[in-house]
């Protein structure tokens, strides 16, 4: 029997109490790779020393780049640092590198949440550290006091761009996304396109349409509960069906 595709998913590095290191994905990742894109996942340890992106090319036939708490290093796009929020520079040097080198191999690249500000980033774009603080904007940050059903709840409407990749993956245009997420994108890197727009016209999904391969981004998390999701369905069908059989 032919082994099922294997798709690498870099995890977080977390401080932990005892001053050791937690490498992290959520389950709900590693299931929708499992199952909706019937895959094998295989997890990246972030560490403080980077592993070796060629290799990490060659053994996957794709990579999921997920979500996390922390965000972005702002260094890396040319900002200062705001206080107060998180950071991973362990996932910042894996993740940035491995999206290059995985775009350039033509390797399926499906990007969520941290994600698709990691894509960004690697491509040369730039982020909103905290877009709640923006003039007309929302606040897509979720309520960490609520229960996880509340935090990935329907939050907002996207509209999807005509005509792009999103557009021919999703069973309609317009549709509503959950949103946990207080970074996003602002310069959007060369190449990249956007795909959907929420209504204060913060940029929801990405596209790559230059890319050797599939290359899309999403601002919301698609991996919670994908099956009971038409649109969640959707997008990780297309990722399965972008991974060599």
């Amino acid at each position: 029997m032919a082994r099922p595709p294997v798709v690498g998913i870099p995890c977080n590095r977390r401080a932990e109490n005892d001053g050791g290191f937690e490498q992290r994905v959520d389950e709900a990742t590693v299931i929708a790779v499992r199952d909706g894109a019937q895959a094998l996942p295989l997890l990246i340890p972030a560490l403080d020393s980077a592993l070796d992106v060629d290799a990490l090319v060659a053994a996957a036939d794709g990579f999921l780049f997920g979500g996390a708490v922390s965000n972005v290093a702002p260094r890396l796009y040319g900002a200062a640092a705001l206080p107060g929020l998180p950071h991973d520079a362990a996932r910042d040097s894996l993740s940035l590198p491995l999206i290059r080198a995985a775009v350039a191999a033509g390797k399926p690249v499906f990007c969520i949440c941290r994600g698709v500000q990691e894509l960004n980033v690697a491509l040369g774009g730039t982020l909103h550290q905290a877009v709640h603080a923006l003039p007309g904007r929302l606040d897509h940050r979720e309520d960490p006091q609520s229960r996880l059903e509340r935090q990935f709840g329907p939050a907002h409407d996207v509209g999807v761009v005509p005509g792009g990749l999103l557009a021919a993956i999703a069973p309609s245009l317009r549709f509503t996304v959950n949103s946990l997420h207080g970074q996003g994108i602002d310069a959007v890197a060369p190449g990249l396109v956007p795909e959907a727009l929420a209504p204060d016209g913060q940029i929801e999904a990405v596209s790559l349409p230059a890319a050797k391969g599939f290359v899309l981004g999403v601002q919301w998390h698609p991996e919670w509960r994908w099956a009971e999701d038409a649109v969640s369905r959707a997008l990780f069908a297309a990722f399965a069906h972008a991974l060599p059989r």
